[in-house]
């Protein structure tokens, strides 16, 4: 599987990373290894893209992303550009028939969200949100630990989620869709979603309420959030997520006989299972990853080897569902993006 990358940074060097090892692996013929490689990049500037591609040993570079979605040899486009720009790189890319895997948040908004998949399905393309933690080990095997009572019935569901990331633009520019929610506090909505989900199926049980309180910054951007959710069977979850300072990142989900603790909500690396009075059982360790991103590029090279519009992992179903969620919270902080405006896609 050939991947394109559009956008040249952080995450888009992590997933060259994954991408470059995977390939490695598949050259030096380990027959556990899955057939991807970063084959394309590009950057709004034909010299970002030449300076990317020789660092990570990218075959083309192009200087528009445009011509990489034109590229007949791209078979998956990964969309690494901002939230803000998350909507205009995938809709051209799927009008041009590419498959596309997009960073989180999906979108800015769910009328983005809704449009973009509504596209996909027409077109007949596929589609998937790079939320990575919903198609790494752990979500399974937590899943099992619960159905197989390992702390009885689940009642409360605690995750932080924390860094200190100063003021960077991206997080404190509107027209950036800036904010801890939909650049932290995702995950923390998704760690409750995907664990109180049955092992045979991706969707949770409803949501009854959900309210919650920000600290805004002077532009008007969400710094730091507290999130109350009730579920319909009965579970409630407490949820914090911060640009402003380090989280201790862990997850709890407390049952009626024990809990499970997740070390890292954002990349799960051990699982704490205690038993009656906090009694410490065992911990369960995560298998050695690239990075973590390499579970969501071997789950679309599946889902298009079996000509699938949505990954099993995370449905387009969930990723609306989600984009929902984080309007209505936005909406009560009175935290606004300019594409929120019915006259902006």
């Amino acid at each position: 599987m050939k991947v394109g990358i559009i956008g040249t940074g952080w995450i888009a060097q992590k997933a060259a990373i994954t991408l470059n090892t995977l390939a490695e692996r598949a050259r030096k013929g380990d027959i556990s290894a899955e057939a991807c490689e970063a084959y394309a990049i590009a950057s709004r500037t034909q010299e970002k893209a030449e300076q990317f591609a020789a660092k990570w040993n990218i075959a083309k570079a192009y200087g528009s992303y445009a011509e990489l979605t034109a590229d007949p040899n791209v078979d998956l486009v990964y969309v690494a550009t901002p939230h803000s720009h998350h909507y205009d790189v995938t809709r051209s890319a799927i009008l041009a028939g590419k498959p596309c895997l997009v960073e989180k948040a999906f979108m800015a908004n769910a009328r983005q969200a809704k449009d973009i998949i509504h596209l996909s399905h027409q077109r007949k393309v596929f589609l998937a949100e790079a939320i990575w933690t919903r198609y790494q080990p752990a979500v399974d095997i937590v899943r099992k630990l619960i159905a197989d009572g390992r702390i009885g019935t689940p009642q409360l569901i605690t995750a932080t989620l924390g860094y200190s990331m100063g003021d960077k633009p991206r997080i404190l520019r509107p027209d950036l869709c800036g904010g801890a929610l939909l650049d932290l506090g995702v995950y923390a909505i998704n760690f409750v979603r995907m664990f109180t989900a049955t092992p045979e199926d991706a969707a949770a049980p409803e949501i009854i309420t959900i309210d919650g309180h920000c600290i805004k910054s002077t532009t008007g951007i969400d710094l730091t959030n507290a999130i109350t959710i009730v579920l319909s069977n009965g579970i409630l979850a407490n949820l914090q997520s911060s640009a402003q300072c380090v989280g201790d990142n862990i997850g709890v989900i407390a049952g009626t006989e024990g809990n499970l603790i997740i070390d890292n909500i954002n990349n799960p690396q051990a699982i704490t299972i205690n038993g009656p009075d906090r009694r410490y059982i065992e911990t369960i360790s995560l298998p050695q990853q690239i990075t973590g991103y390499e579970y969501q590029f071997i789950a679309c090279r599946h889902a298009l080897l079996h000509q699938q519009l949505e990954p099993r992992q995370m449905p387009h179903s969930e990723t609306l569902y989600i984009m929902k969620l984080m309007d209505g919270l936005r909406q009560k902080w009175g935290v606004l993006y300019p594409m929120d405006s019915n006259h902006n896609a």
